[in-house]
């Protein structure tokens, strides 16, 4: 599809558009008020729940016990999501929303993400969806959303008398953000508001200590095993044993600030092959990121390392971290996959913090730098930092992440055998 819609133009049309759709149907939402049009607060029970998530894979993992817990409030069928289109694939994976309450938005072009926005808002209005959950934190796209369903119930973040960014007065329980809680906990947070009083700001007084997060173990089928075998043993001819290290180099375009440096990733994979002559690797990465990744393989050589970037689904990629060891990853949806298969992750954090946006369970273990100005990247900025200088990831050195692999590759080693992930 065309780059028209990149992120940099995505939040423009946020900051500018956003701004001013929001203040006019603020001003939409004060008339119908005063004509007794309110909602909220007489609303009967909640029936039926939109999930509105356009964005980022790995934060949807994090929305899993979220979605369990609307699940139980309203029933499976009755729960709905909203997202990107080519987020979707992991909503089919974690398979708490029926396929056929996804509402997948196209967005090439301004007038196709339009032509979908208009559609699925037709269906949601013809389902009577009347209560919706805005996980986008302070993005206007998602509460422009939320108001135009018509939903009784809105809930999502506002920003009361924080210095944080504007969208309008347009959710009904609005729910205070808070920085020192963790993202999986936050969404939990948000379907708990469907049930609080709406008056009783800022929601929501809860002690998130009785919220428990939990995660699926993804059980790859035996024909998405023998795939991903047929395709390991296509790409490394003659290489059927030994364990498997995988190396992920690129953080999505959403925040190039998160990527290591790509030369680490060569570095780190040569050390790798060179002192442990029984390992194999593979490079991943999404359909964009393949040219890439065949540079990054191609850079270490030998007959030893492949990529496998656009080479397998989403489900196959997490069906190959279920035959291999180690992966090693940027702070990138990777790493919250990876923490649904028994894979022993290491992901490296910089402009965000694990504190936040850590994977839950799994065994990952995090490398994050603790430089004063570590993590820039937050819900207050839009998530776009000032640095054109990521000095955070730089000052990860290859021999830090090195020792971290030959550890998991030694405890492997001792529980497994010498040919874990074959």
């Amino acid at each position: 599809g065309s780059r028209l819609l990149n992120p940099e133009t995505i939040r423009m049309i946020d900051i500018w558009m956003g701004r001013l759709a929001c203040f006019f149907l603020t001003g939409v939402r004060r008339v119908g008020d005063a004509l007794g049009k309110g909602d909220g607060a007489t609303a009967p029970p909640v029936r039926k729940i939109l999930f509105l998530k356009l964005i980022e894979q790995g934060a949807t993992v994090l929305a899993y016990s979220a979605l369990e817990r609307a699940v139980a409030m309203v029933g499976r069928e009755n729960v709905y999501f909203c997202v990107f289109e080519e987020n979707r694939p992991i909503l089919d994976i974690l398979d708490m929303v029926p396929p056929e309450n996804i509402f997948p938005i196209r967005h090439q072009t301004f007038g196709v993400f339009l032509w979908d926005v208009w559609h699925m808002l037709a269906e949601v209005r013809r389902l009577r969806i009347d209560a919706t959950v805005d996980m986008e934190f302070f993005a206007r796209a998602s509460a422009i959303l939320s108001f135009l369903t018509g939903a009784r119930r809105r809930v999502g973040l506002h920003r009361f008398t924080s210095e944080a960014p504007y969208r309008g007065d347009l959710l009904t329980h609005r729910v205070q953000y808070n920085p020192y809680l963790h993202t999986a906990k936050f969404y939990h947070l948000l379907v708990a508001a469907l049930e609080s009083d709406p008056g009783d700001v800022p929601l929501v007084k809860l002690d998130v200590g009785t919220f428990r997060e939990s995660l699926p173990v993804f059980d790859p089928t035996e024909r998405e095993q023998q795939r991903v075998r047929v395709l390991l043993k296509d790409e490394l001819p003659g290489r059927e044993a030994g364990p498997l290290v995988l190396l992920n180099p690129n953080a999505s375009d959403m925040l190039p600030l998160r990527k290591w440096p790509a030369e680490r990733f060569v570095e780190l994979g040569r050390m790798i092959l060179a002192r442990h002559p029984e390992a194999r690797m593979a490079i991943t990465g999404a359909p964009s990121e393949r040219q890439a990744a065949e540079e990054v393989a191609a850079r270490i050589g030998g007959d030893r390392v492949a990529s496998l970037a656009g080479k397998t689904t989403l489900r196959e990629l997490l069906a190959l971290y279920v035959l291999a060891d180690i992966l090693v990853t940027n702070d990138s949806g990777p790493g919250h996959f990876a923490s649904l298969t028994p894979i022993h992750g290491i992901v490296m954090y910089g402009p965000e913090t694990p504190a936040l946006f850590g994977a839950i369970g799994g065994n990952g273990e995090v490398i994050h730098s603790p430089l004063a100005c570590s993590p820039c990247v937050n819900v207050f900025n839009h998530r776009f930092s000032p640095c054109r200088n990521n000095l955070c990831m730089q000052s990860i050195s290859v021999g830090e992440v090195y020792v971290r692999v030959a550890a998991a590759l030694a405890k492997r080693a001792g529980r497994e055998g010498p040919d874990a992930g074959a």
